[in-house]
């Protein structure tokens, strides 16, 4: 068995890392401590250099030496744009889709690139390597599509996956009520049939990216009385009457990623957005989509996993103690080995979820299992890793600015957002207990 990447799957993997390294992760902790998504002022910058830069690239016919070299240099001038009090740009998010990297997964026919989830993954897991709310941040936009590419009619996939893939429009993906996080079925908001429109009550917490993105991908119950075969998915537009968002969330960790409520009061969507055109199907839509976003939540935790190894070994090897390096003792040598053995044990799990993602003969109880098993085990290493970075940079990993403590901070979501260790373990138990039936 080959476990390389293909020449093409590293091409995305050194096209990311080149930018973040150098780009965004100077930018990390003032993102972090403003806690502020975007930073308009920047828009003419990008909108001239970033935008002309994705046209003269297009038309070149090229996408990956030119694109990396070019995009460095713009991403420099931006760079030195920011003053200390500017944050994550949404702007920038959404003309990185004019440079493909919204649409990788999205097919050709629809704007995108025509890759796998493994090429998007691929990039949040490098991504994560530097910041893992820029990473929250990307990876919500394959979350907030999935409903719409796996699910969604002809005429919903021609009319929101082309703007998605340009980065015309961010997507988001909203379930999770105050009375429905892991009993996720047990959701209270409402959608009633009114002619050419589905009138929607409720409302939806702890929405990532809730606010900055275009359009929504919702689920409310259309028949109540049927429980879970009573609920249905809608695309709702973010000007569309009667919604609304709450205000901006205080976290723990990954600050710079928006989260709000979404207060849905008789807001009228066309039945037209109703994902799929039926009703009573939105049960199967959000567990097609957890499926595989999960194994993108893996892909943040391996590169959270990785980052965290990476500080840890510069640090060790720089400090000094009873006048040696610290990478020279033992213990620490044993906290690295065991780090490392996470990374690529997590690695292996996200990776060979991400390829069954993408066979076609893959079983909807396998893919569960995999991305269960990738998604709990990724979040434990990056988790783990992050706590032992810190341990192994002592008082200095404590600082604020020296940037493990905001990891350590940022890592603990993971085990959290799209489904909890616990869910992901019911999970995974209960497909290996229906296996052993066969």
């Amino acid at each position: 068995m080959d476990f390389e990447l293909t020449e093409e799957q590293k091409e995305f993997k050194a096209l990311a890392r080149g930018i973040l390294e150098k780009e965004l992760k100077p930018l990390v902790l003032r993102l972090d401590e403003k806690s502020v998504y975007h930073a308009g002022f920047i828009k003419e910058i990008l909108e001239k250099e970033i935008g002309l830069l994705a046209v003269k690239l297009a038309e070149e016919g090229v996408y990956a030496a030119k694109f990396i070299a070019a995009l460095e240099e713009k991403l420099k001038l931006l760079a030195r744009a920011l003053p200390e009090e500017s944050a994550y740009p949404l702007d920038f998010i959404k003309k990185m889709g004019n440079l493909g990297f919204m649409g990788i997964f999205i097919p050709e026919e629809y704007g995108g690139l025509g890759k796998s989830l493994f090429e998007f993954a691929l990039v949040a897991e490098e991504i994560a390597r530097v910041c893992l709310s820029a990473a929250t941040a990307y990876g919500v936009i394959a979350l907030g599509t999935l409903p719409i590419l796996l699910s969604g009619t002809e005429e919903q996939k021609k009319k929101y996956l082309t703007k998605i893939a340009s980065g015309e429009m961010l997507v988001a993906f909203a379930i999770t009520e105050a009375d429905a996080g892991s009993d996720v079925m047990a959701m209270k908001m409402r959608a009633a049939r009114d002619g050419d429109f589905y009138v929607l009550n409720g409302m939806k917490q702890f929405i990532t990216s809730a606010g900055p993105s275009d359009i929504y991908s919702v689920f409310a119950k259309t028949n109540p009385e049927k429980g879970e075969r009573g609920v249905s998915g809608f695309i709702v537009e973010k000007e569309t009457p009667g919604l609304e968002f709450g205000e901006k969330e205080k976290k723990l960790g990954i600050r710079a990623s928006e989260t709000r409520s979404l207060i849905l009061t008789d807001c009228k969507v066309p039945a037209e957005n109703l994902i799929g055109g039926r009703e009573n199907l939105g049960a199967i839509h959000i567990l097609n989509t957890l499926n595989r976003s999960r194994i993108v939540v893996g892909a943040l935790g391996v590169g959270c996993a990785e980052g965290a190894l990476k500080q840890a070994i510069s640090y060790a090897k720089e400090r000094k103690q009873f006048g040696q390096s610290i990478a020279s003792f033992q213990i620490i040598q044993h906290k690295l080995a065991e780090m490392a053995v996470r990374v690529e044990t997590a690695k292996l799990l996200v990776y060979k979820a991400a390829w069954l993602a993408g066979q076609k003969d893959t079983g909807k109880s396998v893919l569960a299992k995999f991305g269960a098993m990738a998604k709990y085990f990724a979040a434990q290493a990056a988790c783990n890793n992050a706590d032992d970075n810190i341990q192994i940079c002592g008082g200095m990993g404590f600082m604020e600015e020296f940037g493990a403590a905001k990891r350590w901070r940022d890592s603990r979501i993971l085990r959290i957002y799209e489904g909890t260790d616990e869910i992901q373990k019911n999970e995974i138990a209960r497909i290996l207990i229906k296996e052993s039936a066969n």
